[in-house]
């Protein structure tokens, strides 16, 4: 019985780190949405979770793999206790065997040798009655030496008898003291089998009440996910303005006046390069990439709606300081590197959402919604 609680706690143990493998594995492939919402942070606390179960079933195969541990070194313990007494009985039984066999042949000879003597007594008998001087005194010696021969076997034989009764006694103690022995190895293994299935029952309880209160942290969680926030959040996440961006007129390139203000070749070409970028989305996917701890400018880029800021104050301002919320790397030639916590001084607000700025003398284009006012 031991060998088979002992097959059924590796089995089992195995089963438990085989399952506890897989759900993290369930867990760490699981996907999801990029934007972070109240269901988002639920998925991720299940997945979370679902990993937690899992080390926890991982953790449970360790113990009950300790628990085998324990049982196999006691059937190992009490394997060798018996086998101690087992070869102690059997050397006491060879003893006691060989005594019996040997009183036994004794038993025998003494019997031949007094058969033998009473022969020679019947026979001198039977030769005094003749009057055969010379036969009786022969008849008289043969007898007298049966008769010696038959009291020297009965004293072998009353020897062996005592000597076997001493073995046989020696053999009862030892018999009785080896079942004493046994029943107590019986009682240990019944009680550590007993335990043992008992602690066996109470982790698995055990582990059922934690893997049901981590699951509850995942309903808590869901408790709090509300349909129209989740809504309200993607709308303000992904919103692209109030207005539809306007038609794109023709501009005749050799109409244009040369040497307007803000209207040069150099930056009309790259205010054109960059509203054309935001009318296809590459402007916030570039920025995406060179800077991907930043959250992305309220725009839209599924070509759509062009993504422009929408921004009641444009065109001409007064200078003024802004503080730079994010990190922004220049993707042309035309706009200026600003990292997280600089001053920059705002010298134009474009309707297209970036606006002129200068830093250290430098001026060049930058995201409007990557600053903020002083």
């Amino acid at each position: 019985m031991c060998k088979d609680v002992e097959d059924l706690l590796k089995q089992r143990a195995q089963a438990e780190e085989r399952y506890g493998k897989e759900l993290i594995q369930i867990a760490r492939k699981a996907g999801g949405q990029t934007e972070i919402n109240t269901l988002k942070a639920a998925f991720e606390r299940l997945k979370q979770q679902i990993e937690s179960v899992g080390n926890s079933h991982i953790q449970l195969a360790v113990m009950l793999k300790d628990e085998l541990k324990g049982i196999e070194e006691f059937r190992e313990r009490q394997k060798e206790q018996r086998k101690k007494y087992e070869s102690a009985m059997e050397r006491m039984q060879k003893s006691k065997l060989s005594h019996y066999k040997k009183t036994m042949e004794s038993k025998k000879t003494y019997e031949q040798k007094c058969k033998e003597a009473d022969e020679a007594e019947l026979s001198f008998e039977r030769t005094s009655a003749s009057g055969n001087q010379k036969q009786t005194e022969k008849s008289q010696n043969k007898a007298k030496q049966c008769r010696d021969a038959a009291n020297e076997a009965e004293n072998v034989y009353k020897q062996n008898i005592e000597q076997l009764d001493k073995v046989r006694t020696e053999w009862e103690k030892e018999h009785i003291k080896t079942c004493e022995v046994f029943q107590l190895q019986e009682c240990d293994r019944i009680t550590i089998l007993r335990n043992s299935l008992w602690v066996h029952c109470n982790q698995l309880s055990m582990q059922c009440v934690k893997d049901d209160e981590l699951y509850e942290e995942v309903r808590v969680s869901l408790e709090n996910c509300v349909v129209e926030s989740d809504i309200d959040y993607f709308i303000k996440t992904r919103m692209t303005g109030t207005q539809p961006p306007a038609a794109i007129g023709y501009e005749n390139y050799y109409s244009r006046e040369p040497n307007r203000g803000n209207n040069s070749p150099t930056q009309s070409c790259g205010m054109m390069k960059r509203f054309s970028g935001l009318l296809h989305g590459s402007s916030k996917n570039n920025m995406e990439s060179a800077t991907p701890s930043a959250p992305p400018l309220e725009e839209k880029t599924d070509g759509v709606y062009a993504s422009i800021f929408a921004n009641e104050r444009a065109g001409i301002t007064s200078s003024q300081d802004y503080r730079v919320l994010y990190d922004y790397t220049a993707q042309n030639t035309d706009e200026l590197d600003i990292s997280e916590g600089d001053i920059v001084v705002v010298i134009e607000e474009n309707e297209d959402g970036w606006w002129t700025a200068e830093r250290n003398g430098q001026q060049g284009f930058v995201p409007g919604s990557y600053l903020k006012k002083l």
